[in-house]
């Protein structure tokens, strides 16, 4: 299966929240909103809002729960992973 490499722009909706492997290994977790802008006529407004879960390793794990906090709006690229699952109610899902 071939990575699916992305470039997103959004504001953090919370804190980084930087833990350690057993390893001794830092990882970032947090999350990002993205907004986008659609043109409405002679005008902009909000397009819908979709969220994603970030993960960061190592060195930039730590630079990130260092230097961002909730609201920052930051750029970021990496790899886009998907999975899906069935909820015990029956209900599919997908992050």
């Amino acid at each position: 299966m071939a990575d699916t490499h992305v470039t997103i722009t959004g504001n953090l909706t919370d804190d980084p929240e930087v833990t350690f492997t057993p390893g001794g290994q830092a990882v970032c977790n947090f999350r990002l909103a993205v907004t986008p802008r659609v043109r409405d006529g002679d005008s902009w407004r909000d397009g819908d809002t979709s969220f994603f879960r970030i993960t960061a390793w190592r060195q930039l794990a730590e630079h990130v729960g260092d230097s961002l906090a909730k609201g920052d709006r930051v750029i970021v690229q990496g790899q886009l992973r998907s999975r899906a699952w069935e909820a015990p109610e029956g209900d599919k899902r997908s992050v």
